[in-house]
């Protein structure tokens, strides 16, 4: 029995060590553009490396914003995000919740269907997207950036079905008996049910319309309709040599989404383990 404990504790102390070793390597190069965002244009690229500034210069925070429309850059990102994020948790939600306890003809030949949309390249639609965005006149404007996830996404759609299915059927009958329709029991009964899938949704959501630089490399060309992702690559062109600038903006672009994780991750670890994968 002792044997069989110290093997255990051994073996639970090789695997912390294994990744501790690993979130440490991981946390370095961040560690390393924080506290690049200090220093000044020549002690970046001092050889040997120092890792902590010679000289602190907390100014380079505040005079990013003045080189670049930073502001502007981070306002659209935050209405970006956060629109993209509440459409496709809306979206997302409505579908699934019809796939996973509405009966319907075609109901898992659809889903299958769905499914099988994630298959495809996003690069395989890019021209039919402009194509229909450059129709609508909604180039060189933010929603082709948010208003497609008000459809949904087939992920979210996944995520959230799995989650919603296990959900027992008695408690949709009693609910039915009563008098209650599916927009009551959706709004009453599973919105608040599926908190934690619809965290994991949205972190992912989040994060990804975040940090898409692709959409917005598309869609706009004026300069103070950038997203911060597209706008430190702008930056990164045009102030190729203010590197320490650059770091200071990079280190201000992951804050939001470290925030954002920081209040989800209780939601957003328990979604992960309750959404299964019945079909």
């Amino acid at each position: 029995m002792r044997e069989l404990k110290k093997n255990h504790l051994v073996k639970t102390i090789f695997i912390y060590l294994i990744l501790g070793l690993g979130a440490i390597w991981m946390i370095l190069p961040f560690l390393w553009m924080f506290l690049s965002s200090f220093k000044d244009q020549n002690s970046i690229f001092t050889y040997p490396p120092q890792w902590l500034p010679t000289v602190w210069h907390f100014e380079n925070y505040l005079n990013v914003w003045k080189v670049v429309p930073m502001g502007r850059w981070f306002l659209n990102s935050i209405i970006v995000a956060s629109l993209a994020t509440f459409g496709n948790i809306f979206g997302s939600s409505l579908a699934a919740y019809a796939f996973a306890k509405i009966k319907f003809a075609g109901n898992k030949p659809l889903f299958l269907i769905l499914l099988g949309t994630m298959m495809v390249p996003y690069q395989v639609i890019v021209i039919p997207m402009f194509l229909l965005m450059k129709h609508l006149g909604w180039v060189n404007t933010l929603k082709p950036l948010f208003i497609p996830y008000f459809t949904g996404s087939a992920f979210g759609i996944f995520l959230l079905r799995q989650f919603i299915i296990q959900l027992p059927d008695e408690l949709f009958d009693a609910a039915k008996i009563d008098g209650a329709g599916d927009g009551i029991i959706f709004s009453k009964i599973v919105f608040p049910l599926i908190k934690p899938a619809l965290s994991t949704l949205g972190l992912f959501t989040f994060i990804g319309s975040w940090n898409d630089l692709f959409n917005p490399l598309i869609y706009l060309y004026d300069k103070d309709k950038y997203t911060i992702a597209l706008g430190l690559t702008y930056f990164q062109g045009q102030y190729s040599g203010s590197w320490h600038y650059l770091m200071t903006g990079s280190v201000i672009a992951v804050l939001p989404i470290v925030i954002v994780f920081f209040f989800t991750q209780k939601y957003f670890i328990k979604g992960i383990k309750l959404s299964g994968i019945k079909f």
